[in-house]
């Protein structure tokens, strides 16, 4: 038995010291080859380092040179291109936050990225590589096994190959953009067509936000990612049937990858302070959680709640809520305005947030609109009165109409001091008198702001005009000319023409003489 593991201890030793031997040279990597129906790829790890330093873009492919836009790294797309394009345009306005993702977050991780590894010959038609009929004589890659399976071994990756970046792009994009800290100190912010904007993020910015120095960014850059590299020809194809199946992969590859919503966002964010404290609320509090015998009343994936559903709101709205509210009680769990990201808050904090919070959804429980959810169905209070089945219109069952409703709260409680006891004193009295409902009315405030009369549907853009008007009828207002804006924005939204209006008597009016409601008393 000694002899066997001394034997087994040997083998290991041998295997060492032969990797060791290839894994010095830097023209080779490690890989294991891997064959899915007719192709064949190499999986391995580099340092982002060196993706940063070898691998480009997928536009950057000769095969696009005469369309291709050096500044953004994006074809022009035009009847020419349009047949050949395998990507979406690059957004480079993604670039300082993936880059900050990998500097700020602890416990960063991109997946791997699928890479194309091509050679000058793929683009030469008089290249010996090709045969008579144009087919390869080999493929692309250079592989030398080093086991009896021909599945592990060393891959050439000289400066020979060129190495292009099919899934991954905008990951490839934030690892440059740290390379460019490194090198520059200083990141430049971008739009998504590369056109600068905004202030630069420079090294001192992130040790006063990170702790993090230069020494710090060098080991992130030494950190490994996955990399898969498949051959741009194999052995046996004509160019145009190689530049196919590189398309049909990227697309199958995309096929599978559905983007997140932003309320799955805020479900599975562990790092922002106000998805953390939405989804404690939304799990906890009386008004939202799940109780026996109710139906749910948060959808936690959609933005918007249909007029049948019987949800009351959805964790992205309760995420909006949570920075309008929160967001004066904790500046610093927004990003700068370097547009640096924040870390993840203290344990203390995210407790105090919640209790404020909770603080809040206990008055907002006590609303006499929210009170006859005991007898009544969300969709009842919800719905349009011209929508089937009919229904009592009211904002605060909308998502749009929570979210100013409660803005205007977090304005007048943090910005004009006022408690929230005086606060939904006057709410609550608002609301008995139907003031929330029948928005579809002309007799409504939110007729023509958050309703809209020709398209008969909810109207976001007036999210902001609605919660201008709820902290005016709380609070009231000496200042004439914000008097005189409230006025004209009123009777904008109820204009019918150049000088008509919808009065609140459902008349047609002079739009001058629309007037502004009395605050509340």
């Amino acid at each position: 038995m000694n002899q066997i593991i001394s034997q087994e201890n040997k083998n290991q030793s041998a295997i060492a010291i032969l990797l060791e031997h290839f894994l010095a040279k830097n023209d080779q990597i490690f890989v294991q080859k891997t064959m899915m129906g007719k192709t064949e790829a190499y999986l391995s790890s580099v340092s982002l380092e060196w993706l940063a330093n070898r691998v480009k873009f997928a536009t950057e492919l000769p095969l696009f040179q005469q369309k291709f836009d050096p500044v953004t790294n994006n074809i022009i797309r035009d009847s020419e291109t349009i047949d050949e394009l395998q990507q979406r345009p690059l957004d480079w306005s993604r670039q300082t936050h993936l880059t900050q993702y990998l500097i700020a977050r602890k416990h960063h991780k991109f997946p791997a990225v699928l890479v194309v590894m091509s050679c000058p010959w793929v683009d030469d038609p008089h290249s010996g590589e090709w045969d008579e009929h144009k087919r390869a004589k080999s493929s692309v890659t250079s592989f030398n096994s080093l086991n009896s399976q021909g599945d592990l071994g060393m891959l050439d990756i000289s400066e020979n190959y060129s190495i292009f970046a099919l899934d991954g792009q905008h990951r490839l994009m934030g690892i440059q953009g740290l390379l460019e800290l490194i090198n520059t100190g200083k990141l430049e912010k971008y739009n998504k067509y590369k056109n600068p904007i905004g202030s630069v993020i420079n090294t001192e910015d992130l040790t006063e936000n990170y702790q993090i120095n230069r020494e710090d960014l060098e080991k992130i850059a030494q950190e490994k990612i996955g990399i898969e590299l498949i051959p741009a020809v194999i052995k046996g194809e004509t160019r145009d049937e190689a530049r196919r199946r590189i398309r049909s992969i990227f697309v199958h590859v995309n096929l599978m990858a559905v983007s997140l919503s932003k309320g799955q966002l805020a479900l599975l964010n562990e790092d922002d302070g106000f998805s953390i404290v939405a989804r404690k609320i939304a799990v906890s509090h009386p008004l939202l959680r799940d109780e026996n015998e109710r139906n749910p009343r948060v959808n936690w994936d959609s933005a918007t709640v249909a007029s049948k559903s019987t949800v009351l709101t959805t964790l992205q709205a309760l995420q909006e809520i949570s920075v309008k509210y929160l967001g004066y009680v904790f500046p610093l769990w927004k990003p700068s305005e370097k547009g640096l990201i924040p870390l993840r808050p203290k344990d203390e904090e995210i407790e105090l947030g919640i209790s404020q919070f909770n603080e809040l959804f206990d008055y907002l429980l006590k609303l006499p609109s929210y009170q006859r959810l005991e007898d009544s169905q969300t969709s009842e209070l919800r719905r349009f009165s011209h929508e089937k089945d009919g229904g009592e219109g009211n904002i605060l069952f909308r998502p749009v109409g929570q979210i100013a409703v409660i803005h205007a709260i977090a304005i007048l409680q943090f910005i004009h001091k006022l408690t929230l006891e005086d606060i939904f004193q006057k709410l609550s009295k608002y609301d008995r008198s139907g003031g929330f409902s029948g928005m579809e009315y002309a007799q409504s405030l939110w007729y023509g702001v958050l309703y809209n009369p020709n398209k008969k549907r909810i109207q976001v853009s007036g999210k902001d005009l609605a919660t201008k008007l709820l902290v005016y009828l709380i609070k009231g207002t000496e200042d004439g000319f914000e008097r005189a804006s409230l006025r004209r924005a009123i009777a904008l939204g109820r204009r019918i023409n150049e000088n008509q209006a919808i009065s609140f008597t459902g008349e047609i009016i002079d739009s001058k003489e629309i007037k502004l409601p009395h605050p509340l008393s």
